[in-house]
């Protein structure tokens, strides 16, 4: 059997190859596919410079897959023309299994980072080729608690409970659906453990000897608080309308699904915080 992984030079492909490694897959069985091969080189795995835009490089890519983990690009506003080819291809080389990482509540949440992804679940199901949809929650790691350590955390979620994960954990939950059987048709919703970000700032604070505190601006000033420190305001105002649908409810998941797949808890917040401050 034969995985290919795309997008593997991201810090999402690199973790899925890890727990397909750490599950018995032969490294001559898994085919790396990114930009920066060289980041991936050490992992002993077939690797392939290819690009979400070379529909010919995945074509071929492709040709032998048994199955293919398609991990999203990271281009907001380019990813329907991306993620066309990765399914034309797919379908053109008759891969087995499609599995996408998607957003939480694509097919009825308004926030606008999930319209790409929708639309990506939509073209898999008109493609024809058999597929499963990982609806990932937030990564812990969006959060950076050495910056919030030193200057507290910003945000406009409100109330909102998120349920964010470790990458490592969706990783991992990814590689069981690869390696196991009777997931084509299924729809994951993916969360970790749910927390306010006050009560994520608190922990951050419990851990660190420190306070930290959590600011809640209302959407607008968010996105002028992003952009006055640095980040361009299209992906500013991205962000600040995930944290408006996270205050409504868009972020939470029950973690079910996730501990499922794991076969065991998801990995507490308290120690993903911990591990990060080490």
């Amino acid at each position: 059997m034969t995985i290919v992984v795309t997008g593997a030079t991201g810090h999402f492909g690199r973790l899925a190859i890890q727990s397909l490694l750490a599950k018995g897959v032969p490294a001559d069985h898994i085919v790396g596919l990114g930009r920066q091969v060289d980041k991936i080189a050490d992992l002993g795995v077939r690797v392939k410079q290819v690009a979400y835009e070379d529909l010919a490089g995945l074509k071929a890519a492709f040709t032998d897959a048994d199955k293919v983990l398609f991990v999203s690009g990271s281009e907001v506003g380019q990813r329907i023309a991306q993620h066309r080819n990765v399914v034309e291809a797919a379908k053109e080389a008759g891969v087995g299994l499609v599995v996408y990482t998607s957003a939480p509540k694509a097919d009825t949440t308004d926030m606008k980072l999930a319209v790409e992804h929708l639309a990506t679940e939509r073209m898999l199901a008109e493609s024809g080729v058999p597929h499963v949809i990982l609806r990932n929650g937030w990564y812990l790691e969006n959060y950076d608690v050495d910056q919030a350590v030193r200057h507290g955390l910003v945000g406009a979620a409100g109330e909102g409970r998120i349920s964010a994960a470790t990458r490592a954990d969706l990783a991992e939950a990814a590689a069981s659906v690869l390696v196991g059987d009777g997931h084509a048709g299924k729809v994951y919703e993916l969360g970790g453990e749910s927390f306010t970000m006050a009560e994520l700032a608190a922990e951050i604070s419990r851990q660190a000897g420190k306070p930290v505190t959590y600011t809640d601006l209302d959407e607008q000033k968010y996105v002028q608080f992003l952009t006055s420190v640095g980040l361009p305001e299209p992906f500013a105002a991205t962000l600040a309308d995930s944290d408006r649908a996270a205050s409504q409810g868009a972020l939470y998941v029950d973690r079910t699904d996730l501990e499922n797949l794991l076969g065991r808890p998801v990995t507490p917040l308290s120690d993903a915080i911990g591990s990060a401050l080490a």
